[in-house]
């Protein structure tokens, strides 16, 4: 019997490391492994998840010279990593005025740049749903009970 099991992804990084105090934000990507790599196309163009915001500006300039659109999936987290505001649109517009206002709450921010965008809904909802009560900074979109 052959071994079929296909090789895990190994990760490539790129030379532009954004840094600060006690963090570092280092950008690349995932090589899939040996197989029909063609045959599935990934959901995801980008994942950016748990970075600093003083690392914000940087990486939105970053991903303007790659030429991907700022739209997606975003959550900002407070200082312990706990998901308290999520949504999907203008990424660093809403993280920003977030994070204005909210200084002191949020600390940390992920963001999902997804291909087809007619997942993007169903990927807000999911997370949304999963996050539930520790969202308590969506007022509008949390349902309780």
């Amino acid at each position: 019997m052959s071994n079929t099991a296909k090789k895990p992804s190994t990760k490539v990084y790129y030379p532009l490391e954004i840094q600060g105090h006690g963090w570092k934000v280092r950008t690349g990507r995932l090589k899939p492994g040996r197989g029909r790599p063609h045959k599935v196309q990934p959901i995801f163009q980008v994942v950016a998840e748990k970075i600093p915001f003083e690392a914000l500006s940087g990486i939105m300039k970053d991903l303007i010279a790659h030429g991907y659109l700022l739209e997606g999936v975003y959550l900002a987290h407070d200082s312990m990593g706990v998901a308290r505001y999520g949504g999907r649109g203008q990424i660093f517009t809403r993280l920003s005025t977030h994070k204005r206002n909210y200084p002191q709450e949020l600390h940390y921010f992920s963001f999902y740049i997804i291909n087809d965008k007619n997942h993007e809904r169903e990927i807000e909802t999911a997370i949304l749903r999963a996050a539930g009560p520790q969202m308590v900074l969506n007022t509008r979109k949390v349902q309780s009970g």
